[in-house]
Protein backbone atom coordinates (compact mmCIF):
# COMPACT_ATOMS: atom_id res chain seq x y z
CA UNK A 1 0.00 0.00 0.00
CA UNK A 2 1.43 3.52 -0.95
CA UNK A 3 1.32 6.67 1.26
CA UNK A 4 -0.16 9.78 0.11
CA UNK A 5 2.65 11.88 -2.10
CA UNK A 6 2.53 14.58 0.88
CA UNK A 7 3.79 11.96 3.81
CA UNK A 8 7.21 11.11 3.46
CA UNK A 9 8.35 7.46 3.49
CA UNK A 10 10.52 6.68 6.80
CA UNK A 11 11.93 3.52 5.07
CA UNK A 12 12.03 5.06 1.29
CA UNK A 13 13.77 7.92 3.18
CA UNK A 14 16.52 6.35 4.91
CA UNK A 15 17.23 4.10 1.81
CA UNK A 16 18.04 7.06 -0.13
CA UNK A 17 20.08 9.06 3.16
CA UNK A 18 22.46 5.98 2.85
CA UNK A 19 22.51 6.42 -1.26
CA UNK A 20 23.53 10.06 -0.45
CA UNK A 21 25.92 9.22 2.09
CA UNK A 22 28.05 6.87 -0.28
CA UNK A 23 27.43 9.21 -3.52
CA UNK A 24 29.38 11.86 -1.44
CA UNK A 25 31.89 9.04 -0.03
CA UNK A 26 32.54 8.10 -3.30
CA UNK A 27 33.22 11.85 -5.13
CA UNK A 28 35.28 12.63 -2.51
CA UNK A 29 37.15 9.08 -3.15
CA UNK A 30 37.51 10.14 -6.84
CA UNK A 31 38.64 13.62 -5.75
CA UNK A 32 41.62 11.98 -3.87
CA UNK A 33 42.11 9.46 -6.63
CA UNK A 34 42.11 12.35 -9.16
CA UNK A 35 44.67 14.49 -7.03
CA UNK A 36 46.97 11.46 -6.64
CA UNK A 37 47.01 10.63 -10.12
CA UNK A 38 47.77 14.60 -10.91
CA UNK A 39 50.78 14.05 -9.18
CA UNK A 40 51.38 10.67 -11.71
CA UNK A 41 50.95 13.08 -15.01
CA UNK A 42 53.29 15.77 -13.25
CA UNK A 43 56.02 13.04 -12.48
CA UNK A 44 55.80 11.46 -15.71
CA UNK A 45 55.93 15.19 -17.94
CA UNK A 46 58.91 15.52 -15.74
CA UNK A 47 60.49 12.46 -16.75
CA UNK A 48 59.72 11.90 -20.02
CA UNK A 49 57.59 8.76 -19.45
CA UNK A 50 54.37 7.91 -21.44
CA UNK A 51 50.95 9.51 -20.35
CA UNK A 52 49.56 5.92 -20.35
CA UNK A 53 50.70 2.20 -19.37
CA UNK A 54 48.53 -0.30 -21.15
CA UNK A 55 50.31 -3.05 -19.24
CA UNK A 56 49.21 -1.74 -15.44
CA UNK A 57 45.79 -0.66 -17.22
CA UNK A 58 44.97 -4.34 -18.11
CA UNK A 59 46.24 -5.67 -14.89
CA UNK A 60 43.75 -3.34 -12.98
CA UNK A 61 41.02 -4.34 -15.11
CA UNK A 62 41.61 -7.87 -14.41
CA UNK A 63 42.12 -7.13 -10.91
CA UNK A 64 39.21 -4.69 -10.31
CA UNK A 65 37.29 -7.17 -12.25
CA UNK A 66 37.68 -10.01 -9.86
CA UNK A 67 37.29 -7.58 -6.79
CA UNK A 68 33.96 -6.58 -8.82
CA UNK A 69 33.04 -10.36 -8.93
CA UNK A 70 33.69 -10.89 -5.83
CA UNK A 71 31.67 -8.08 -4.57
CA UNK A 72 28.59 -9.15 -6.58
CA UNK A 73 29.14 -6.49 -8.99
CA UNK A 74 28.27 -6.63 -12.56
CA UNK A 75 32.57 -7.00 -13.65
CA UNK A 76 31.48 -5.69 -17.24
CA UNK A 77 30.09 -2.26 -15.12
CA UNK A 78 33.00 -2.30 -13.14
CA UNK A 79 35.63 -2.51 -15.98
CA UNK A 80 33.46 0.50 -17.34
CA UNK A 81 33.22 2.70 -14.81
CA UNK A 82 37.28 1.73 -14.50
CA UNK A 83 37.55 2.05 -18.43
CA UNK A 84 36.01 5.56 -17.95
CA UNK A 85 38.53 6.55 -14.78
CA UNK A 86 41.72 6.07 -16.44
CA UNK A 87 40.80 7.65 -19.60
CA UNK A 88 40.05 10.32 -17.97
CA UNK A 89 43.50 9.95 -15.83
CA UNK A 90 45.45 9.81 -19.21
CA UNK A 91 43.80 12.75 -20.80
CA UNK A 92 44.85 14.53 -17.65
CA UNK A 93 48.78 13.35 -18.27
CA UNK A 94 48.68 14.26 -21.72
CA UNK A 95 47.76 17.69 -20.55
CA UNK A 96 50.43 17.37 -18.21
CA UNK A 97 53.18 16.65 -20.84
CA UNK A 98 51.73 19.22 -23.16
CA UNK A 99 51.88 21.88 -20.29
CA UNK A 100 55.28 20.58 -18.75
Amino acid sequence: MSQPASTPDPVLASFRNSIDNIDAALIHMLAERFRITKAVGAYKAQHALPASDPGREERQIERLRKLAAEAQLDPDFGEKFLRFIIDEVIRHHEQAKQVG
